[in-house]
């Protein structure tokens, strides 16, 4: 039961966060989400972002920040393999499954449902 708790708890501040942001700053939704991506995966090259997800469980890892922890991840465990080129590889190869299904639920929803203009 605890452990719900923390995952609620860590991805609810994760969002209060990123809903502050949207509030309080002329920060449109779209840059907050690349600063939410690029905080994680910093955090994971400082080795600070290990903590947070060892005590908060998915409510660290399902959010955008762990996106950029997964990307972060990738990439420090294919440096230690394939050298300075797993800068570049590590990265994609750590997130191909979610950037796939990524593609291919917003492609299947593009289809199915017919969009409305903004104005």
């Amino acid at each position: 039961m605890m452990d719900y708790i923390k995952v609620f708890v860590t991805g609810g501040i994760i969002c209060v966060i990123g809903q502050i942001l949207m509030d309080k700053t002329k920060l449109k939704p779209a840059r907050i989400l690349v600063i939410y991506v690029s905080v994680g995966t910093f955090l994971t090259g400082l080795g600070l972002y290990e903590y947070i997800v060892d005590w908060g469980g998915a409510g660290a890892t399902v959010p955008l920040i762990g996106f950029g922890y997964a990307l972060g991840v990738g990439v420090m465990e294919e440096v230690k393999t394939a050298g300075f080129l797993g800068v570049f590889t590590g990265g994609l190869t750590a997130t191909a499954g979610g950037i796939t299904a990524a593609l291919i639920f917003g492609y299947l929803a593009a289809i199915l449902f017919n969009p409305k203009d903004t104005k």
